[in-house]
């Protein structure tokens, strides 16, 4: 009974437009106070829910993604990348593609990606013969590689919340399957873009670049995340260690460099990213109440069994847990998503002895694919914003990169070592 009290209790404020941290922490209070624990215990709670050394790099890697945007380093990414693939017909989008996957070896988070790539590339893309919804769709659905390749907020949280799990292994592991998403929304965007005639209207400016002069431009770039997963592998420094090592190169890109960045430009990207960290913390911290509730209260096992009792097998099971988690994920974001779900999620896979850290790949792929799939789909709120047209013109468009996404979920999921060679082969 108190099970479902909570979790009507939680899904009701959601509905009522309670911001998603305190809806956590509500329903938690509420939880142990039906079953007559000490309301005390929250307190203690949400101190022990953020005060997690792994924790430190969120803020740091929000602040890279800011850095980075303001630096310019997203444009001149986007015009080597052009540079290097051409013009022509669904080149452009191609490229897009490109970019935020390298924005994504930076920052780690879908909609701070899908505002810098967007930013960047939806002009370009319109005078390029691109419709609107289909450049919303691009972006929104590019970015969603971003929680893939890392660093990642999403694969910190989960390595927080897993015992056993690194930070190094899962950002290894999340390498190979965050270029393979990638690349297969690329099929899509290309069949489309040749069978509609999407791109090649202006020719002259690609022409105009060569890949030498444009990749002098972009090195700074591209370097980052050679510096950040290089570093981390060679054991110069931590993944926590990283983030700051980032922000540091990026400051260093932006003043000596491109000569880009003023110290109000530092003060405004300081305020952002404390802004959007704190969010970020809060809701981790209230979700400590929520895990706390469920957890001590006899609630996670009894769901777990009911799942595993169905009698679906392991294939059958995730099968079910790709679907719950893709329309979960068109609702809230990945953090929210793991911070509720796991502790459900966990004692399933260990019931098949699944790897845990396939598994919180699976799992993220599973929330990236939510992020751009209407009708709350975060990257493309953002990207639909971007290029002003309605989320619900995206749906022919976007449907067909969804469909490209989930086949490569579904490669990772039958071909474990996609996601599991990398961090064997680093000894991870």
């Amino acid at each position: 009974m108190t099970a479902t009290i909570l979790f009507v209790a939680f899904a009701a404020m959601l509905l009522a437009a309670v911001p998603v941290g305190v809806s956590l922490g509500l329903a938690g209070a509420l939880a142990i106070w039906l079953a007559g624990q000490s309301i005390m215990a929250m307190p203690t709670n949400v101190y022990a829910g953020i005060a997690k050394y792994p924790l430190i790099a969120i803020p740091m890697f929000v602040l890279v993604g800011a850095v980075f945007d303001r630096t310019g380093v997203a444009l001149r990414l986007v015009r080597f990348a052009t540079a290097l693939v051409g013009a022509g017909r669904g080149a452009l989008a191609t490229v897009s593609v490109l970019v935020a996957m390298v924005i994504g070896g930076i920052s780690g988070s879908g909609p701070a990606t899908s505002a810098a790539v967007g930013q960047v590339v939806t002009d370009s893309m319109v005078k390029d013969g691109y419709p609107r919804a289909f450049i919303a769709s691009t972006v929104g659905a590019a970015a969603a590689t971003d929680i893939l390749i890392p660093p990642s907020i999403a694969f910190i949280i989960y390595a927080v919340m897993v015992p056993g799990v690194s930070v190094p292994a899962i950002f290894a592991a999340g390498m190979i399957p965050g270029i393979l998403a990638g690349l297969a929304i690329i099929v899509p965007i290309l069949v489309i873009s040749w069978l509609k005639d999407f791109g090649g209207k202006s020719r002259a400016e690609g022409d105009a670049l060569t890949v030498w002069g444009t990749f002098k431009e972009a090195i700074w770039g591209l370097m980052a995340p050679i510096i950040i997963l290089g570093g981390m592998r060679i054991g110069a420094f931590t993944p926590t260690e990283a983030a700051v090592i980032a922000v540091a190169y990026g400051l260093f890109i932006g003043f000596f460099i491109y000569r880009t960045l003023t110290l109000r430009d530092v003060y405004e990207m300081l305020v952002e990213a404390g802004e959007l960290s704190a969010v970020i913390l809060i809701v981790v911290a209230l979700a400590s109440v929520f895990a706390w509730s469920i957890s001590t209260l006899g609630i996670v096992q009894p769901i777990a069994d009911a799942i595993v009792g169905l009698g679906l097998g392991g294939a059958g099971t995730l099968a079910l847990l790709v679907v719950l988690l893709i329309i979960v994920g068109m609702f809230l974001d990945g953090i929210s998503i793991y911070l509720i779900l796991l502790p459900i999620l966990i004692p399933i896979a260990n019931s098949f002895s699944w790897d845990l850290v396939w598994f919180g790949v699976i799992l993220t792929m599973m929330i990236a694919i939510g992020q751009f799939t209407p009708p709350v789909a975060v990257n493309l709120m953002v990207s639909c914003k971007i290029a002003r047209v309605p989320m619900e013109a995206t749906i022919p468009w976007v449907i067909w990169m969804v469909l490209a996404m989930t086949i490569a979920m579904a490669m990772v999921a039958a071909v474990p070592d996609l996601a599991l060679w990398l961090p064997r082969v680093l000894g991870l």
